[in-house]
Formats: C-alpha cells, sequence, structure tokens
C-alpha cells in the first residue's frame, strides 16, 4: 500500500514538471508575432503521417532511417508496456493487462524484440557520434560540448531502460518457474536469460523490483529531461509537421504595407488602411525573436540538430559562415533569453562561438548578438536546407526576415545588391542602362551579323 502512495506521488509530481515545462515552452513560442496558417486540412493530414509518423524524408538517407525507425517504433511499442506498470503501480496489481490473453502474448513478445533492436540500434548511434564521428554530428561551431553530450545522455538512458526492462522481466519469469507457475506473455529475448541471476529467490526479488522501478522512474526523468533537450523533437515534430508550409518552397512572402505603398503608387485612387488607434507602424524583417512568428520559434524547438540542413547546404559546403542548423539553434537559445524561460538542463553556449570565426557582437538581439550579416548573406535561397530537414522545419523564412530587416530598416545590404537597388528604382531594371538603350544590344547584334554576312 505504501508503494502505490509513493508511486502515486511520484507519477504526480513527474506529470507536473513536465507540464510546467512545457508550458513554459509554449510561452516562449507565443513571442513570436501572430500567423495564420491554413490550407488544405486533408493535405495537412497526409504531410503528418507520411513525414512525421513515416519519417518519409529519413528514408533519403536509409541506414540511419532504419536505426531510427527501430528506435521510434519501439518507443511508441514498448509505451503500451509503460501503460501497464502505470496501472500496477497506482492500483498494485501484477502485470494488469494479461486478461487480453494471445494478444497479450504477441504484446509481449514484440516488445522485447523491439527493446532488443533499440539496445542495439542506440549502440551503433553511439559509435557513430563518439568513434565513427559522423562529421554532420560533430562539426560546426553549433556543436559544442552540450550538444554533444546531450545527445550521448538520451542514447545512454534509452539502453539502461531497455536493459530495466530485461532485468524486469527475466527476474519475473524465473520466479514464476521457481514457483511452479506460467507467466502471462511471451518473451523470447528473456526466455534465452531466463538463467542469469541465479536461483536465489530473495536475489530475484530484488532483481524483479530494481528493474520495475529503475525503468518508470527513468521514463519519468526522461520525460523531463526532453524539454531541455534536442529530442523533444519527438514530441514537436507532429505540430511542426502539420503546420509546414503548403506552398511552393520558391515562393516569398510579401510585406503588407509595402503592397499596399505600390498599390497606391499604381491606383492615384487608391486608399491605404488607417493604421488602428495607438498601432505603431509595423517592422520590415526581423532583428529579434519577437519578430519572427510563432512558426519560425516552433521551429526551434522542433531541431533535431541532426545537421543534415548544414550537411547540404551549398554555402557551407564551400566553406562560407551559414550554418542554417546553427540559426535555428541561435533562435533557441536566444528565446529562452529573452523569455526568461531557459530550458533547466541546457546551458546557453553561443557565446563561444567567436573562437570558431562567427564573431557576434554584444548586443541582446537574435541578429547580430547571435546571428551575423555575414551569415545571413551567405544564404542563396536554394532551399536546400528546407527540402532536407526531416521535420519540415524552414530555416530559410529567419533567414529572409533578418535579411529584410538589414535592407529595409537599416540599409545595410552588401554594395553589389545596393547599387542593383539604386539601378532598378533608375533605370526599371538591375543594370546601369537607361531603359531607351536596353535593346542596344540587339541592334549592335544585327549589325554586327550583316557586317559578317558583307565579309563572307
Amino acid at each position: 500500500m505504501i508503494s502505490n502512495i509513493l508511486f502515486g506521488v511520484i507519477t504526480f509530481f513527474a506529470a507536473f514538471f513536465f507540464i510546467w515545462q512545457t508550458k513554459k515552452i509554449s510561452k516562449n513560442i507565443k513571442l513570436g508575432r501572430d500567423l495564420a496558417i491554413g490550407g488544405n486540412r486533408s493535405e495537412r493530414v497526409n504531410k503528418l503521417l507520411l513525414v512525421a509518423f513515416g519519417q518519409q524524408k529519413m528514408f533519403k538517407r536509409p541506414f540511419p532511417a532504419i536505426l531510427h525507425a527501430l528506435v521510434y517504433v519501439g518507443f511508441l511499442v514498448i509505451n503500451i508496456e509503460v501503460l501497464e506498470i502505470l496501472i500496477d503501480g497506482i492500483s498494485g496489481t501484477h502485470r494488469a493487462l494479461s486478461f487480453l490473453g494471445p494478444a497479450y502474448d504477441v504484446l509481449m513478445a514484440v516488445n522485447e524484440i523491439l527493446a532488443f533492436l533499440v539496445i542495439v540500434a542506440c549502440v551503433i548511434f553511439l559509435a557513430r557520434r563518439n568513434l565513427v564521428k559522423v562529421p554532420r554530428l560533430t562539426w560546426g561551431a553549433e556543436m559544442r560540448a552540450w550538444p554533444r553530450l546531450d545527445a550521448n545522455i538520451i542514447l545512454i538512458i534509452e539502453i539502461v531502460l531497455m536493459k530495466a526492462l530485461f532485468a524486469f522481466n527475466i527476474a519475473d519469469l524465473k520466479l514464476h518457474q521457481l514457483a511452479g507457475q506460467e507467466l502471462a506473455g511471451s518473451f523470447p529475448i528473456s526466455g534465452l536469460l531466463v538463467d542469469i541471476y541465479g536461483n536465489d529467490i530473495d536475489y530475484l526479488e530484488v532483481v524483479r523490483s530494481v528493474g520495475w522501478w529503475l525503468h518508470i522512474l527513468g521514463i519519468f526523468a526522461f520525460l523531463n529531461y526532453l524539454p531541455s533537450s534536442k529530442h523533444f523533437h519527438i514530441i514537436m515534430a507532429f505540430p511542426n509537421v502539420y503546420y509546414s508550409r503548403l506552398e511552393p518552397k520558391g515562393k516569398f512572402s510579401t510585406n503588407e504595407s509595402i503592397t499596399h505603398e505600390i498599390k497606391a503608387m499604381l491606383d492615384p485612387g487608391y486608399q491605404m488602411p488607417a493604421l488602428p488607434e495607438g498601432a505603431e507602424p509595423a517592422k520590415f524583417g526581423a532583428r529579434d525573436v519577437e519578430d519572427l512568428t510563432w512558426k519560425n520559434l516552433m521551429d526551434a524547438y522542433t531541431c533535431t540538430e541532426c545537421g543534415r540542413c548544414t550537411n547540404m547546404c551549398p554555402a557551407n559546403i564551400t566553406g562560407k559562415l551559414l550554418s542554417p542548423r546553427k540559426i535555428i539553434m541561435d533562435t533557441r537559445d536566444r528565446m529562452e533569453e529573452k523569455g526568461e524561460h531557459p530550458a533547466i538542463f541546457r546551458p546557453n553556449h553561443y557565446r563561444e562561438l567567436g573562437e570558431e570565426g562567427v564573431k557576434v557582437t554584444e548586443e541582446k538581439t537574435l541578429l547580430r548578438g547571435y546571428v551575423t550579416p555575414e551569415e545571413l548573406w551567405a544564404c542563396t535561397t536554394c532551399n536546400a536546407c528546407v527540402e532536407a530537414c526531416p521535420v519540415n522545419i524552414d530555416p530559410l523564412s529567419s533567414i529572409v526576415e533578418m535579411r529584410r530587416y538589414l535592407v529595409l530598416e537599416e540599409s545595410a545590404a552588401p554594395p553589389a545588391l545596393n547599387a542593383m537597388f539604386t539601378n532598378i528604382e533608375n533605370n526599371g531594371a538591375p543594370w546601369a542602362f537607361s531603359p531607351s538603350d536596353r535593346l542596344n544590344w540587339a541592334d549592335n547584334l544585327f549589325i554586327q551579323e550583316k557586317a559578317d554576312t558583307k565579309a563572307g
């Protein structure tokens, strides 16, 4: 009875602490500008099923995709057993779902096989990060000590959780055998290892109890570590994919106030809508996180830090400073600083980036305080990062908004762009020629062709 009460109290505080952290994250995301996202609901659901649940974009790299799928499916299926543990812990029952009969046998067998495959996948992932050192998982100014440690912590936790589950099942199976009883369920892995803990009943009781408690307490710890970890994407990926843009990737958004000005220029009778009383004119572009949309900020909490975006970025490949992954991680760090709701376990590490060549200032803003103009202007707006992201994050949207601020608010575009802007304003084209001279090249070509014909 005491253990049931203790379990109930622990469960309550674990759930409370997780909800408290997710509410802080929700407040941080709401720092962003309002954005109405509509579109075809069935298309969004289809995208959700394919990209978030089906992990469609992961399979562009088959080997890590298969390993990730094993961990993902294992996470989903093993949670059914977690439900059983919760019921047992609160009510004092033992294997409460065993009434399912043959279905329970199948469920336990699948759980064990998946748990074993999760261990194998996590060991391979650890090797890829720490022995093979896959470049996209280790390089980059943003991949400092914390992101690397975070990934290792999660992988180790998952291995410990699965081993605790096996310890519980093995000891439970052996105790039933010694008592001449049949344990409900089928245990293909534990059945092979049933003798590893010996025949001492007292010792087996301890192993069973420790395995049970370690597994469920580890899950509670994992749950409350997630909001500080890149693995929070296992929750955020679903809403982020659902609200991902449906428009063609090459389509840029327009600024409403500029649109009104152009309409007024083209139509003298056009009446520009008045600003609401007390409202200030809207900014052009984004200087800080509150100038971005809530979807841009949701992207930051969804980032898996896998590096696929940066790995596919042509600017980064050619040695430029731009790293789309860093833009997203900087946005998350600044959002938590600005919102004064930092993650409990994750340190804000951006100030260390200077030694890697990305020199930020001491400004308390996203632009220049975290992200430099050099990074932004290196972007070719090719959308390779958007296409590569397995959870439909759009780094380009944030990059374009910060560049808009540089151009429209600070007139801080590179000299070549400023020259182009001047030519467009004066000549109606990017070139430094009068509109009346625009077809001179054709006349010259015609004259040259006539001369060549006569010479021939």
